[in-house]
Order: structure tokens, then C-alpha cells, then sequence
């Protein structure tokens, strides 16, 4: 094992996690635009509060070993520079409102994916390009430009941008912020996900959430224990999968001059795990765009989610569960903006203008 490339290693631990992640996703339907769609036309909240399980365990678990010593989540992308609120709130309206044009966020595309779906093979193909012309193309220098002008520094004012370090910052001790930071944020999730009884009795949807859940600080594991070489470190990461989604497809055509990391093998992973478990439910199915306006709605969505998800540093995934592991501010904005921006694009296919949308959606209210 020590032979190894260290690269290798991780890439090893990532495709078995995101084997397990594709499987259960699959076999569980977990989706988070799904989930949204459930409460906006059903008024069904049971996929919701499984992703809110999701959520809390990652979290729950990611602090425990943080607080463990085993990992240093300010290493992350998360927690490291200033608050992005600006790319936090435009990209993850995007993201949002392009998953529901697009049939799901970036990790349901890799779920259909592996499970037949075609249409997500394109959208698989456009997220990738614009995910990487957002951030090193065509769209990069914009995308600089905005973050350098709005970004808000906590340099001399807290340690992080995270929570409890914000929280350490007023003179609440370090060790304190973290704890009532994970029991108000954590426990509160676990307390909204059981308090339903309909929940209780969803097997499906609890073991879905746990599971997924504990991908996530399974992913800071294998990239901040395995990959912890002390003369080779591994970057410290988990679960996402848009700027993953572009580096997959790089890796692909350049495979001689690239080496893996764990997004690239995660990414396989899930379509893998995926694919195992539709065969082995015998659900696997060839399927394809109905009608040139349906080949648009996943173009127009899947540009939006690449760019959105680069924009905002992360997807439904990457920052609704990973970055929200670390209790980060940015991705604190950035989930609310993608949930905001996911029932905005619903309401846009009941009412079929984006004003209209809006509307409806504080009519809610």
C-alpha cells in the first residue's frame, strides 16, 4: 500500500465512497430538486427532511473529527479567504434554477446518468464546459473581478469564516462556539427530520439521508487520513461534483499528462455505483430527449448549473452538504440562494415566465 502514489490511494478511497454514494442515491431517489419539487407541487416534505438528515450527519460528523484532531477543516476551500456572498447568492440562484431545467442537481445528472439516461450525458458534457469557462475561460476573469470587489475579509477578525470562529471572535471560547454552533444547527435539523412521523415510518428516505451523510466526512478521511502523505499532502476535500464535472472530462481527453484526485474518481464512482445498483434492480434504461424543447430546457439548465456551481464554489452537494459540514458562512448563503433559486425555477414551469415565477414564489408566503 505504501508503494503506492498517493494519488492512487485517494483515487481508490474516492471511487469506492462514490460507489456507495451512486447506489444509495439511486436505490433512494435522493435528490435534491426532487425534494424541492415534492414540497412545491405535493406539499410533501419527507425527501426534504431526508436531505436535511443528510445535511446534519455530515455536519455532526465532519465536527466530531474535526474536533477529534483528525482533520483541520480550515484547510478547506470552505473556510479559507473572505465571504463570497456575491458569487454565493448569483451562483447559487443559478444552480438552482438551472437543476430544475435541467431534471436535477449535478449529482442526480450522474445518477441518471449511470442509470441509462442520456439527457444527462449531454448535460453531463455542458456542465463541464462551462463549469471550466467560469473557472479558468471565457467567464474566469468576471468571475475575479466580482469576487475581488464584494468579497467581505474576516482577516483580524476571526480565524475563518466559519461560525464558531465568528462566534470565538465576540469572546465566546473556541470550544463552545463549535458545540452550540453544531447543537443549534445539527440538532435542530435532527429535531425538524424525526419530528415527523411520516419520516419515521420512510425507511427509504432515513437510510438515504444517513448514509449520504456520513459520505461526507468519509470524504474528508480519505482526502485529510489517507491522503495525509507528509511529503505529498493531499488538498482536503469531499463530495462535489460541478468544478468535478469539468476536471472528469479534462482527465478524459488528456488521461497521458493528468493525474486523478478524489472529485475526478468520485465522479466515476457514483455513475459506477449507479449503474450497478439500476442493473441490479433492474431498472437500467435507455432514455432520450422527447422533443427538441426538452433538449433545450436541459441546455439552458445545464449552462446555468456550471456556471452557478463554479460561481458559488459548490452545488447542491459540494455546498449544501460538504460546505456546510464546515459551518461556512459562504456556503450557509450559497444553500439558501440554490433552495430559493430551485422553487423559483419551479414556480417558472407552472407560471412559464420568470416574473410571473417570482411572484408566485412570495405568494407562497
Amino acid at each position: 500500500m505504501s508503494d503506492l502514489p498517493i494519488s492512487t490511494i485517494v483515487g481508490g478511497g474516492a471511487f469506492v465512497t462514490g460507489l456507495i454514494f451512486g447506489a444509495v442515491a439511486n436505490r433512494t431517489n435522493f435528490c435534491t430538486m426532487g425534494a424541492l419539487s415534492d414540497i412545491v407541487f405535493m406539499g410533501e416534505w419527507k425527501r426534504f427532511r431526508s436531505w436535511m438528515l443528510a445535511l446534519a450527519v455530515g455536519l455532526i460528523g465532519s465536527q466530531a473529527m474535526q474536533a477529534a484532531g483528525m482533520i483541520d477543516l480550515g484547510k478547506s476551500i470552505y473556510l479559507q479567504g473572505a465571504i463570497g456572498w456575491a458569487g454565493a447568492i448569483i451562483g447559487g440562484l443559478l444552480f438552482g434554477f438551472g437543476m430544475t431545467m435541467a431534471g436535477g442537481c449535478g449529482n442526480k445528472t450522474l445518477v441518471r446518468l449511470g442509470a441509462g439516461n442520456l439527457k444527462s450525458l449531454v448535460t453531463f458534457l455542458v456542465i463541464a464546459l462551462f463549469a471550466y469557462m467560469t473557472l479558468k475561460g471565457f467567464i474566469g476573469l468576471a468571475r475575479v473581478q466580482m469576487d475581488g470587489a464584494t468579497a467581505i475579509s474576516v482577516a483580524g477578525k476571526a480565524a475563518n469564516q466559519g461560525i464558531p470562529a465568528l462566534l470565538a471572535a465576540l469572546g465566546i471560547p473556541a470550544a463552545a462556539a463549535q458545540w452550540l454552533s453544531v447543537g443549534v444547527i445539527g440538532g435542530g435539523l435532527l429535531v425538524f427530520c424525526f419530528k415527523d412521523h411520516e419520516f419515521r415510518e420512510s425507511p427509504a428516505d432515513i437510510i438515504g439521508g444517513l448514509v449520504i451523510g456520513l459520505l461526507i466526512p468519509a470524504g474528508w478521511w480519505v482526502t485529510g487520513v489517507l491522503g495525509g502523505d507528509e511529503f505529498e499532502p493531499t488538498a482536503l476535500a469531499s463530495f462535489t461534483f460541478v468544478a468535478p464535472i469539468g476536471d472528469t472530462l479534462q482527465y478524459l481527453m488528456t488521461f497521458t499528462g493528468s493525474t486523478i484526485n478524489f472529485g475526478i474518481a468520485a465522479v466515476g464512482g457514483v455513475i459506477t455505483g449507479s449503474f450497478l445498483a439500476s442493473v441490479s434492480a433492474r431498472t437500467f434504461s435507455i432514455e432520450a430527449f422527447t422533443d427538441s424543447s426538452d433538449m433545450g430546457r436541459h441546455l439552458i439548465g445545464a449552462a446555468m448549473m456550471g456556471t452557478g456551481g463554479v460561481l458559488s464554489m459548490g452545488c447542491t452537494i459540494g455546498q449544501g452538504l460538504t460546505g456546510m459540514s464546515t459551518l461556512s458562512v459562504t456556503s450557509l448563503i450559497a444553500l439558501a440562494s440554490v433552495i430559493f433559486g430551485g422553487v423559483w425555477g419551479l414556480k417558472y414551469m407552472e407560471e412559464g415566465s420568470v416574473g410571473g415565477a417570482l411572484k408566485a414564489v412570495f405568494a407562497r408566503g
